[in-house]
């Protein structure tokens, strides 16, 4: 083994474990990531600088909206995954869709869950629909963060072949001999950390007053950082790569860029809304 090369710590994919209860890191990461969320949200939500005038949306209402958004995570990343990952596997193995804790999730898909449960509980409780989106995406990095750790915690989900002399590259244990990107580090920090980072600035600078902001600003990022980081990580086995070198999460990704990019325009030239009394 070159002298730089890292090899690849051994983690075991268990965080804790209580006799036949065990809790893994992946599932954890998923836990604290919407927990973390859920208080930076009421943490937003009290601050009325933030809004024009105050938060369209109540802490009663934020609390409600967890155990929405939670459902559409699970059930629209486990769908993702098998309809855009692995479905000839799954169409085989129905019953293997249900087996959460071998993971498989997707993003994309878990987004695209997160948009129905807004969607809906929005239209339910007569809130805008934008402004609980803006809340969604200002705090959803922090799980995004929380999984690509775990995800490298497993070993899973590791980068392209590298150059040895790379300082920090890697050799997982299911990759081979062959020193590796740790992409999981860089979509953490990308899709994670930075992004996190962009959206707590434009929030502060008052981005909550353009419905609509945080959300295009969140899609826009997100697909951008999504897009770099597919250039340093492996294809799924089962897919391997696209049209033209194009990778899967690449090509999900380039929708984003274009409704992101919409949903900002419209966001500046909707400008603030007329300031409202609080909700509580």
């Amino acid at each position: 083994m070159p002298f730089l090369l890292i090899d690849f710590p051994s983690f075991s994919p268990i965080a804790l474990q209580i006799g036949p209860f065990a809790i893994r890191w992946y599932a954890l990461g998923y836990i604290c990531g919407i927990t973390f969320g859920w208080l930076y949200a009421r943490a937003l939500i009290k601050n009325d600088k933030l809004w024009a005038g105050s938060s369209p949306i109540s802490l009663v209402q934020i609390d409600d909206f967890i155990l929405w958004v939670t459902l559409g995570i699970i059930v629209g990343g486990r769908t993702g995954y098998v309809l855009f990952y692995n479905l000839p596997f799954f169409i085989e193995h129905p019953a293997a869709i249900f087996k959460l804790w071998e993971g498989g999730m997707s993003f994309h898909g878990g987004f695209l869950g997160c948009v129905v449960a807004v969607m809906w509980f929005a239209r339910k409780n007569r809130i805008s629909i934008l402004s609980l989106g803006d809340i969604t995406c200002g705090v959803a990095p922090i799980g995004i963060f929380l999984v690509r750790l775990t995800n490298f915690i497993n070993g899973e989900l590791w980068g392209r072949a590298a150059d040895p002399s790379l300082p920090w590259a890697m050799i997982f244990p299911t990759g081979g001999d062959v020193p590796r990107h740790p992409s999981q580090l860089y979509e953490a920090g990308m899709e994670g950390l930075l992004l996190f980072i962009v959206l707590a600035v434009m929030i502060r600078r008052g981005a909550l007053k353009r419905p609509g902001l945080i959300l295009g600003s969140f899609i826009l990022i997100y697909g951008l950082t999504r897009i770099i980081g597919e250039h340093f990580r492996e294809p799924d086995v089962q897919l391997g790569y696209l049209w033209g070198g194009l990778t899967m999460g690449m090509l999900l990704s380039i929708p984003m860029l274009i409704v992101g990019l919409i949903l900002i325009v419209l966001a500046v030239r909707r400008g603030a809304p007329e300031p409202i009394e609080a909700v509580r």
